[in-house]
């Protein structure tokens, strides 16, 4: 019983603390790209992480620079060995100029989310996983903070791993629901590797594509980014990457920067 008792503070106070310490993130940080890990089942995995975009273009002679910061906490939980339930709550920080001059800053709780990730299938060195979820209009849409509406998608996952190498790949469509007239319908696809390069230290990489949300644009975003993650215990890992955009929808670069507890 006081066991019992314990686990259910011990839920409660990480739930709380994905409250205070806002977040977002869908993969494994810095990496955009899912992999099929699962915490397993009873186990938690919190994480900070924290991005700040720079973006900078000029049409018509009239050059607009945008940044956005977010800090994002996510948490993980294993109701299953194969099976997590995932929380995620972002607070985010958007400011753009004109020509110099300030024309928005915004800041404030953006669209939580919640997933739930399946491993269904496991095979010596091979893993697929599928992942539904669902945001919430938590954010305030008329500052450019949420969607305005509840969205839902899903998300299929393959992991192979070869000695050192493990390689991740992802297809997904995101139901876009939304006030401000962007499209709805939405696909993503991106890769991503990792190589341990050290007992504690993995090396990583990954490259990715979203359909354009923006109906007056043909090109869709693309990036590529690279990063590494320090495992400074078996239960806490620190991580650091650096996003840049491959053409002109995407963000001009992005610095990643985050931590990850498992208990």
């Amino acid at each position: 019983m006081k066991r019992r008792f314990f686990t259910q503070c011990t839920f409660l106070f990480f739930l709380i603390a994905v409250f205070i310490f806002p977040s977002v993130c869908n993969a494994a940080h810095p990496l955009i790209t899912d992999d099929t890990g699962t915490q397993g089942k009873g186990n938690y995995q919190i994480e900070i992480n924290a991005e700040f975009g720079y973006d900078k273009a000029t049409e018509d002679d009239v050059t607009v620079k945008e940044t956005g910061t977010e800090m994002a906490g996510v948490l993980s939980y294993g109701i299953r060995d194969s099976v997590d339930v995932v929380l995620g709550v972002p607070y985010q920080w958007n400011n753009a100029w004109e020509d110099g001059d300030m024309t928005s800053d915004e800041n404030g709780i953006s669209d939580m989310s919640l997933e739930l990730k399946w491993r269904f299938f496991e095979t010596k060195g091979s893993s697929l996983a599928v992942k539904p979820g669902m945001t919430l209009p938590t954010g305030d849409d008329e500052k450019g903070l949420g969607a305005g509406r509840s969205a839902y998608g899903i998300c299929f996952m393959i992991t192979k791993q070869a000695g050192p190498l493990v390689i991740h790949f992802n297809i997904g469509y995101s139901r876009n629901d939304n006030l401000a007239d962007e499209r709805k319908d939405i696909w993503h696809t991106n890769l991503a590797s990792e190589v341990q390069a050290h007992d504690k230290l993995k090396l990583v990489a990954n490259i990715g594509i979203e359909k354009n949300p923006d109906k007056t644009s043909h090109v869709d975003p693309a990036f590529v980014l690279g990063g590494f993650v320090y495992s400074i215990t078996d239960a806490f890992d620190i991580d650091f990457g650096l996003k840049a955009g491959l053409n002109k929808p995407e963000t001009d670069y992005t610095i990643l920067a985050g931590t990850t507890f498992k208990f």
